[in-house]
């Protein structure tokens, strides 16, 4: 533990990573093996926190094109986030991982509810706790309350999981002459409107000096060796 370059960490996951190759519904076997990388590095005294989006399941556009009410849809999607919480929650304690799911709107009957002072507890007790319903506000992103959840519980990074290895100037699936970066500022991220996180979770991350970590959850040498300090993906920070 004492080795290791982040000790509590945040992890970032798009709903679309539950999902499968098609991005849509649970995919069990997906989210066990999120479970599974997980577990690996709870295993080597990291404490992790996890906050999840919903794309997998509901997407506010769909709804907004049809001119449905933005809060409305919105809430949707929070909603939408306790389920794929509790998938997570189960498929980590039939690893015999101690999990807590709090939920920023309150739920008694599947959820605790959010109170930043327990979230720690929980932490410090070597539980996982995800976080779930986003900031239990409208008009606000998972990603915003991936940073606001980073800052409360005073984590060391940001590591948000994609299928790609890093940040690029380009789609490197589309583009093969796509550059990499191994680091960016926050302006940098800004000022480029790049495809990190959305513009509000960035500029309190770096109001608030958390690093944004970019990596490829599914290659599973990458969470290990950023965990012990080696350059993976793309680190975003002041």
């Amino acid at each position: 533990m004492t080795n290791l370059k982040y000790k509590r960490i945040l992890l970032k996951l798009s709903g679309e990573a539950l999902g499968g190759e098609n991005g849509y519904g649970i995919n069990v076997s997906e989210v066990e093996a999120i479970a599974g990388r997980i577990k690996e590095v709870h295993a080597m005294g990291v404490e992790v926190a996890v906050v999840i989006g919903a794309g997998n399941i509901w997407r506010g556009k769909q709804g907004l094109d049809r001119g449905m009410d933005r809060a409305t849809a919105d809430y949707m999607g929070m909603l939408a986030t306790m389920m794929n919480s509790l998938a997570l929650m189960d498929a980590l304690e039939r690893l015999n991982v101690f999990t807590r799911v709090m939920s920023a709107i309150e739920m008694r009957a599947i959820a605790e509810p959010y109170i930043r002072r327990r979230a720690i507890r929980h932490l410090e007790k070597k539980r996982v706790v995800i976080f779930g319903a986003g900031t239990g506000n409208p008009f606000f992103s998972t990603d915003t309350a991936a940073a606001l959840r980073a800052t409360e519980i005073d984590a060391d990074v940001v590591i948000k999981a994609t299928k790609v290895d890093g940040v690029y100037d380009a789609d490197p699936k589309k583009n093969l002459q796509a550059v990499k970066f191994d680091e960016l500022t926050y302006i940098e991220v800004l000022n480029r409107r790049l495809q990190v996180m959305d513009s509000t979770a960035i500029t309190h991350c770096m109001e608030n000096k958390i690093p944004i970590l970019v990596l490829n959850l599914w290659d599973q040498a990458s969470l290990m060796s950023a965990l012990n300090g080696e350059k993976v993906g793309t680190l975003v920070h002041s």
